[in-house]
């Protein structure tokens, strides 16, 4: 029988079955290797996490938060002057800041703050998608994971700082509610221009506070976390604007902003502060006097701490000094002739490249306030063109040449010429620019309140960016005669009165009377009046004078008397030539020993800090001044300071000062001073509140000009001055204090009456001229 064979369609049935069954079974073990090695993972990933989150940092730097705040220095009238720190920051609570502010930033940082735990997992997958799309990259870090890095992490772009950026989060979400989150993120993310978050970046790019930025401005300033110095509106005002215009958009599609509310914000334009270290007033010496004094005490917490120091100038009086010094040496300079550019560059033909040489050369060249530098483009007798490091061109002409005529012409010196290519110092007064030039010259001003020394205004030099040098308080120069008033204050106390007759006329001394060379002193004018009260002597600042009265009493005692006043005895050697001011001062020491005089013989000290506070506003010093008044503060009699007023006010109404007329007060007084071949001009005044001390010269000693005096650089400075400071300020009267008599029109103790104490000086030395000139005679002299 034969056997039966299986059919081949039967065969090729069950084939196919079982291979998907074989397939199968491979992809579920597979897909369960799979799941297997994923719990694995897991699991390790949990055990990791799980021993990783018990390690994690203590939070305390954000539970306690408490940011690095600069040292702010502020004037009486709390304007701020000064800033010091690494990080320029102003801590604000989070009701403080503007809610558009929050909005702004939230808009392009986090619009989903609000809703996450600190990990965004809806923005990881939108990024995600986004990137893999091929679009600009994008991140999606949380402001609060964006806070962990910045408090506790590297900016490293790995694996592990990324996980536990995300357990931070976690960690921080769980600790802090939301607003203390976003109140440390605004407080801390730096800004650029070494700001520290969004209130410090709105007073140093809008100088303004927080609370009153615009939606435009907010805008511009949410643009920054990101790249700070590529979105600066300083340096990238294109790129800024183009963010700051993004970010508009995502409000205006969140609904953060209205459309109307859109389109007045893109449209509008934003006045950046181009200076980030310009403060309201020009107070540089000031601030850097104060850092001094305050590091002196604080030392390195001085940066950090967020001390607030107030000083005791004023806005006011701080503007009218250093404005008064600008033009003072800006007259000077008027009158001593242009030196010539500051520099020369070729420009390049192609417009581009003349551009980028043009700027980069007036980089080398910074503003002095309103005197701005300038690369001349073209240049005749009649007109000059150039061009600001702004780009905008300008165009000098008529007056604004007169200063810089004599270097226009084709004769001029090729070196010193105005030519294309020129770096010319310019300033625009009106609509009208001016060439003018950087001064060489150096000048200072002080003033302060006579019955406490607390400084009203400082000025220590034309320009603090480009001399840092305090002339105030650290330029010890020779006063000339603008010291002569102690020397008369100390003879009053040797039976001389401003009645003494003291003869003007030559004196010489020989080796063995001056321990060194034979001296033979002469007047400025070399002209010689003859015998004269001393109170005209001091009047037209005759040396004669002042050498005999100095001789009478005693250079040795001279030297000690003049301490009373502050000045330090081994600055001013005990030689004749100290009655012609030939010792070391400085300007602060001389408002102080005018102040006595002023004040009615009581000592102060110039101060400049009245208090310091720390972050919160608690105090931690105030100033207790000495005071006139106080007797224990007395230095000299006040009959001796009542007697040296009168005679100084005869300097004003009548002597070398005559000019401060100009203010038709009666209640000034005050001297002039020049030194020996005129290397400083000097003018020390009061009234009797305020005491203001001018002076002029250069930091390498040489002649101002042979024509050059106190009363023509110092004074000016001083009455600028105090044409401001004094203004309704009502005249004072000085009384006439107990134990002087008045006789014979002038003024004497009283245990010194006419006919008593020492009636002449040195009036052997040349006959009596009878008739004594008038004062109408007196000439603005040199001393």
């Amino acid at each position: 029988m034969a056997s039966k064979q299986p059919s081949s369609g039967s065969t090729s049935s069950k084939s196919p079955k079982r291979i998907s069954s074989t397939v199968l079974r491979v992809g579920l073990g597979f897909v369960g290797l799979l799941f297997g090695l994923g719990v694995i993972g897991a699991l390790i990933l949990f055990f990791a996490l799980a021993m990783a989150y018990p390690n994690l940092p203590a939070l305390d730097s954000l539970t306690d938060y408490r940011p690095k705040i600069p040292l702010r220095i502020f004037s009486a009238d709390n304007v701020l002057i000064g800033e010091f720190g690494e990080e320029r920051r102003n801590l604000v609570h989070i009701k403080e800041i503007p809610d558009i502010m929050k909005k702004a930033v939230l808009a392009i940082e986090d619009d989903r703050f609000f809703e996450h735990g600190g990990v965004d997992y809806v923005g990881i997958v939108r990024a995600a998608v986004h990137n893999l799309s091929g679009g600009a990259r994008q991140g999606a870090s949380t402001i609060t994971q964006q806070v962990a890095r910045n408090f506790f992490l590297s900016s490293e772009q790995t694996l592990k700082r990324k996980i536990y950026e995300v357990l931070l989060a976690w960690k921080i979400e769980k600790n802090l509610s939301k607003d203390q989150i976003l109140e440390v993120y605004m407080n801390q993310i730096y800004l650029g221009q070494r700001a520290y978050g969004f209130s410090s970046a709105a007073q140093i790019y809008y100088g303004k506070k927080l609370q009153n930025i615009t939606i435009a401005e907010a805008a511009m300033l949410a643009g920054l976390p990101k790249a700070p110095s590529a979105y600066n509106p300083v340096v990238n005002p294109k790129r800024a604007r183009a963010r700051q215009q993004y970010i508009l958009q995502r409000m205006r599609q969140l609904g953060y902003i209205s459309e109307a509310e859109f389109n007045q914000a893109k449209d509008e334009e934003l006045k950046i502060k181009t200076n980030s270290s310009e403060f309201g007033v020009h107070a540089e010496y000031v601030a850097e006097m104060t850092r001094q004094l305050v590091y002196d005490q604080f030392k390195e917490e001085t940066y950090t701490r967020g001390l607030n120091v107030f000083t005791t100038i004023t806005k006011a009086d701080q503007d009218a000094a250093y404005l008064a010094v600008r033009k003072g040496v800006m007259d000077y300079e008027k009158r001593h002739g242009y030196r010539g550019p500051e520099n020369y560059i070729e420009i390049p033909d192609n417009k581009e490249e003349a551009e980028d040489a043009i700027e980069v050369e007036l980089a080398n060249h910074p503003d002095s306030d309103d005197l701005v530098a300038a690369v001349v483009l073209d240049a005749t007798p009649q007109l000059i063109t150039a061009v600001l490091v702004s780009g905008e061109e300008i165009k000098i002409e008529g007056a604004g040449l007169t200063f810089a005529a004599n270097l226009l012409s084709a004769k001029a010196p090729p070196n010193k010429r105005i030519k294309r290519g020129a770096v010319i110092r310019v300033m625009q007064e009106g609509k009208n620019w001016s060439v003018i030039q950087m001064p060489e010259v150096q000048s200072a001003f002080v003033a302060a309140n006579t019955d406490d020394g607390a400084i009203r205004a400082l000025v220590g030099g034309f320009d603090f960016n480009r001399n840092k040098f305090n002339h105030v308080t650290q330029a010890w120069r020779q006063p000339g005669s603008s010291f002569k008033p102690f020397i008369y204050s100390a003879s009053l106390e040797k039976g001389l009165s401003p009645s003494t007759i003291i003869n003007d006329a030559p004196i010489s001394f020989d080796a063995g009377q001056t321990g060194g060379q034979p001296w033979e002193p002469k007047n400025y004018d070399g002209k010689y009046d003859g015998p004269m009260t001393m109170r005209r002597g001091l009047t037209k600042s005759k040396n004669m004078i002042s050498i005999r009265i100095l001789h009478k009493i005693g250079a040795k005692y001279g030297q000690e008397y003049i301490t009373r006043f502050g000045f330090d005895a081994d600055k001013n050697p005990p030689y004749l030539t100290l009655a012609l001011g030939a010792g070391a001062v400085t300007p602060l020491q001389m408002a102080a020993g005018f102040a006595v005089f002023a004040n009615g013989g009581y000592k102060i000290n110039p101060y400049l800090i009245t208090k310091i506070t720390d972050a919160n506003g608690k105090p931690l010093s105030e100033v207790n001044p000495a005071k006139a008044g106080d007797e224990a503060n007395r230095v000299i009699d006040a009959r001796n300071a009542f007697l040296m007023d009168s005679m100084l006010k005869d300097v004003v109404t009548s002597g070398t000062a005559v000019k401060a007329m100009a203010l038709k007060r009666t209640d000034l007084a005050g001297k002039t001073g020049t030194t020996n071949d005129s290397f400083d001009a000097w003018f020390a005044g009061y009234h009797p509140e305020i005491v203001g001390i001018a002076w002029i010269g250069f930091d390498q000693p040489k002649n101002l000009g042979n024509r050059e005096t106190g009363g023509g650089l110092a004074l000016p400075i001083w009455i600028n001055y105090m044409q401001k400071a004094l203004k309704n300020v009502p005249t004072v009267e000085r009384t006439v204090p107990e134990g002087i008599i008045a006789a014979n029109g002038d003024y004497f103790y009283a245990e010194n009456p006419p006919g008593l104490g020492v009636r002449n000086l040195g009036l052997s030395d040349a006959p009596v001229r009878v008739n004594e000139p008038t004062r109408d005679e007196v000439k603005n002299e040199l001393f």
